[in-house]
């Protein structure tokens, strides 16, 4: 009874020093409050009921059989968008805040929701070596669904809140990407309801215009009702190796190496200033010495980037075996470094032991509570960017971006991209190696200035014929985002399939120029 007495006096005097601030100054200036008094725990009831509600429905088998009906209803929808004059333009009805994007999508108020509950594993095919899923599944569904029965995804992107409809419709990269492309490269068909109402299939040998136009249109084409994507099998651990490299030009040396052995089943890189990184290769194994497990996911250890850097502060390798789960959501307990921007102290042993379980608060919980101020905030005086370059840009590409914008640390993820048709390809006519490199946090560069820096940005990433993440502020004009992706096939299929009136344009739905 003292306990709750103590827990009730607590919360009041909380509450009372929040009236006494202002919940607007509370939510800006001190967040950690707010987001570890409510939504740390509203996170966890969050996980809880989609968890339960995943296992009942597998366990019942409902999913193959409701998959048919529910995809018929979008139908209707769309069929009684045409009957009543086709006068806006369609999009998902799912919440703009439930996306993992920080992007604020307005039009969600302005055009037609499509209500679309697509949220389940449908089928696991071992000869074929495919699952087929709904387009709301997420990664930490799928991989806790695809682990225990020996399977796992080629590339699995890393944050547990991606979704397989925002991986394809936007796109996805993993440390392993240098073997088997971005997330799109590992699907062999998609389903979608077009605006005409119909259900089509699509895959490299049915419908391939369509196929290969999916990717990066960001719902612009139909609406994805089902994808069929690869499986390998699964292995205990990942052995991950971690070697700190200096001076920037043996950095780009040494990753450009690592990401082009093909016996490396993952590669990554943190640079954690202009001339110091840490580079870690992993292969999968079944294999492990005990004494060098690391089950970095657990809610008590370092988070991994902070874990990371102990190596190179200590100028050391290393060597550990990671689970493989772990491994794939290794950076999801810190939002990669995002967290120790809203819970300073969220690395804080003391911290992790109490309440590292209830972490990480939901993105999407993040956004639906940030209210403008921080909104704008967040706009102004914080950059979420990946941007995708040819792999012989790279050193030149770091230096612009500690020039630019100065963040770190920053992700180095290598991935191969084929000359396939599509908005997204090499500028040849071969197979390239290319790099994600991703800036998350404040930027330190004095001359920061949100638009202007990252139109600077932007122009240098055309310039080396690279490409910007979509689910990110993109400032570009329609001419420059034209030229930066590559819209003849896109622009082609939304002529002959009629998508003009049914769907925004891509640049549209995302450039700021186009939204504001």
């Amino acid at each position: 009874m003292s306990a709750l007495w103590s827990v009730g006096a607590g919360l009041l005097l909380l509450l009372l020093w929040v009236r006494h601030r202002g919940l607007e100054a509370v939510l800006v200036h001190h967040r950690w409050v707010f987001v570890c008094f409510f939504l740390l725990p509203l996170s966890i009831l969050f996980d809880i009921y989609y968890q339960l509600r995943a296992w009942a429905v597998w366990r019942l088998h409902s999913a193959p059989r409701q998959h048919a009906q529910r995809v018929r209803h979008i139908q209707e929808q769309v069929r009684e968008w045409k009957k009543e004059g086709s006068k806006r333009y369609m999009c998902t009805g799912r919440p703009g805040w439930l996306t993992v994007s920080l992007r604020v999508g307005k039009y969600k108020k302005t055009h037609k929701n499509i209500m679309i509950n697509l949220m389940d594993v449908l089928e696991v095919d071992s000869e074929r070596q495919v699952v087929r899923v709904e387009p709301l599944v997420t990664m930490g569904q799928l991989t806790a669904h695809l682990n225990p029965m020996g399977w796992t995804l080629p590339v699995v992107p890393e944050l547990d809140d991606l979704t397989v409809g925002g991986l394809i419709m936007g796109t996805g990269i993993e440390s392993s990407s240098h073997i088997y492309g971005l997330f799109q490269h590992t699907c062999v068909a998609y389903e979608l309801v077009l605006a005409d109402g119909s259900l089509v299939r699509c895959s490299p040998t049915e419908n391939s215009d369509l196929f290969y136009a999916v990717p990066w249109s960001c719902g612009t084409l139909g609406f994805l009702v089902a994808a069929e994507i690869k499986m390998i099998p699964a292995k205990k651990y990942v052995k991950i190796h971690y070697e700190p490299v200096r001076g920037l030009q043996k950095i780009c040396e040494k990753f450009t190496e690592e990401s082009k052995k093909k016996e490396n089943s993952f590669v990554e890189g943190l640079l954690y200033s202009l001339d110091e990184a840490v580079i870690m290769t992993g292969v999968l194994t079944d294999e492990a010495e005990q004494s060098k497990i690391n089950r970095i996911g657990s809610y008590y250890k370092p988070w991994f980037f902070k874990h990371v850097e102990k190596y190179l502060k200590a100028d050391r390798t290393g060597v550990e075996y990671i689970p493989s789960r772990h491994y794939y959501h290794r950076h999801t307990r810190s939002i990669f470094w995002e967290l120790q921007d809203i819970i300073p102290f969220g690395n804080n042993p003391v911290f992790r032991y109490l309440f590292g379980w209830m972490v990480p608060p939901k993105i999407s919980l993040l956004k639906l509570t940030q209210g403008e101020a921080i909104r704008k905030l967040y706009e102004q005086h914080h950059v979420v960017q990946d941007m995708l370059v040819p792999m012989k840009s790279l050193e030149k590409s770091i230096q612009t971006f500690h020039v630019d914008l100065n963040v770190y640390p920053i992700w180095l993820c290598p991935f191969i991209l084929p000359n396939n048709p599509g908005m997204v390809h090499p500028k040849g006519n071969e197979t390239e190696l290319y790099v994600d490199i991703g800036a998350y946090g404040e930027p330190k560069s004095k001359q920061f200035e949100a638009r202007a820096s990252m139109r600077q940005m932007e122009k240098f990433v055309r310039s080396v014929h690279g490409f910007q993440m979509l689910y990110a502020d993109c400032y570009m004009t329609r001419e420059e985002f034209w030229d930066m992706f590559d819209g003849s096939l896109y622009h082609k299929l939304r002529e002959q399939m009629n998508c003009k009136d049914a769907f925004p344009e891509v640049y549209d739905k995302i450039c700021k120029a186009a939204r504001h």
